[in-house]
């Protein structure tokens, strides 16, 4: 029998029509598509700016450097979330710290953020950028994480890589009304895809000038951004900084835009998918995803939190009976304070309580829009089995 992913991107003709239409056109990079897609983008999200580059790792990485990290700036964000989302710091030579989750959204805990900075204020050591990561899908509460930003003095990033399609307090996330930057994901298990590739968004003109010349080498070919050179010599650019070759391509940026028209689409289908597992697990001994009110989720995963005390087998064993019978369950995520790299720094087990207690229990169950109906019978089936044994 054939494997169930734990997430699958989904292809349609049309966008395999949009790839071969660049493919056959004059440019393969650095065309007119990249623009196309970052002024679709923007728009449908709200913001006024948007630059497309090569992945959200990058993404993050130009908006750290856009907002001035540098050597000896703290950035904060949450211990569950992939590594980047606290790498992208690294690489701007700041130290990064860790605010613990709620334990029924697994995002960032505004309570915990403001006794946290309460205590950096006390002893002169205040973050310079927040990044909450709106883990599976579900926004953070930023009118809150904002709010602490305007007392305290901090830049927020919000890494939405996992979030496209999804709204808070009625607006679709994106549009920057509570932070500086916003930061999507395009890697094939995300809501859309191109591929490989990621976005940032402002209303900021400055910032995203300044991430525009980042992700290209520190470039411009602007006249307005140019130096005086001497007129009998050739200046169609100039390096004016210290860049990077984070562009996205023609070819990404064809099928991000074709993606595009399928986005509402394939976020109510991950909803219809939720909804029906919410119906089949309501037996079993586990914690589906809550939903806030101010929010509609775009489900990039469906994890479950098993009810340990309620079972007589470990998470692991529970997550090895559905790798064996072909459920391809994942975990997300391994604190990353946990990481060899970091416990190296010195954080050591126990750091954030919730998230450590969130680590021993989730299990991330298949979630794409072309799951079938069988398939998710099959998925819980095998859980229960798991767990009933």
């Amino acid at each position: 029998m054939n494997s169930i992913p734990y997430g699958r991107q989904d292809i349609s003709e049309a966008d395999i029509q949009a790839v071969v239409d660049v493919l056959r056109s004059d440019y393969l990079t650095q065309g007119p598509v990249v623009p196309a897609f970052e002024k679709r983008l923007s728009a449908y999200c709200g913001a006024q700016h948007a630059v497309a580059v090569n992945s959200a790792t990058s993404a993050l990485h130009i908006a750290c450097l856009a907002l001035g990290v540098g050597s000896g700036d703290f950035v904060w964000t949450t211990p569950i979330t992939f590594v980047a989302s606290a790498n992208c710091a690294l690489y701007c030579g700041a130290q990064v710290d860790f605010v613990d989750i709620d334990p029924r959204t697994y995002n960032m805990s505004v309570e915990r953020l403001a006794e946290k900075l309460a205590q950096a204020e006390r002893s002169g050591k205040l973050p310079k950028v927040v990044i909450p990561v709106h883990m599976s899908g579900q926004p953070c509460d930023m009118a809150g994480i904002h709010a602490l930003s305007k007392q305290y003095g901090f830049k927020v990033i919000e890494d939405a890589s996992h979030a496209i399609g999804g709204w808070y307090k009625g607006e679709f996330i994106g549009n920057c009304r509570y932070s500086d930057i916003t930061v999507f994901s395009f890697h094939p298990v995300k809501i859309i895809t191109t591929g490989e590739g990621g976005m940032v968004l402002t209303n900021d003109a400055e910032l995203a000038r300044r991430m525009r010349l980042l992700r290209s080498h520190g470039i411009t070919s602007e006249v307005a951004e140019m130096l005086p050179r001497p007129s009998d010599e050739i200046w169609n650019y100039q390096q004016t900084g210290l860049g990077f070759n984070y562009r996205m391509t023609d070819i990404l940026a064809a099928l991000g835009g074709s993606q595009m028209q399928r986005l509402d689409e394939f976020v109510a289908t991950r909803h219809a998918i939720a909804k029906r597992y919410e119906l089949l697990l309501s037996e079993l001994p586990v914690i589906t995803p809550s939903q806030h009110a101010d929010s509609y989720s775009s489900f990039h995963l469906y994890i479950i939190r098993l009810k340990t005390a309620q079972i007589s087998k470990t998470q692991r064993e529970v997550f090895e009976a559905l790798r064996t019978a072909g459920i391809l369950a994942n975990l997300h995520y391994i604190p990353v304070y946990r990481q060899p790299y970091y416990e190296n720094m010195g954080f050591v087990k126990g750091y954030c309580p919730e998230a450590e207690q969130y680590y021993k229990e989730a299990i991330s169950l298949p979630m794409y829009p072309g799951l079938t109906e069988a398939q998710q019978d099959r998925v819980v089936t095998v859980l229960e089995e798991a767990l009933s044994v």
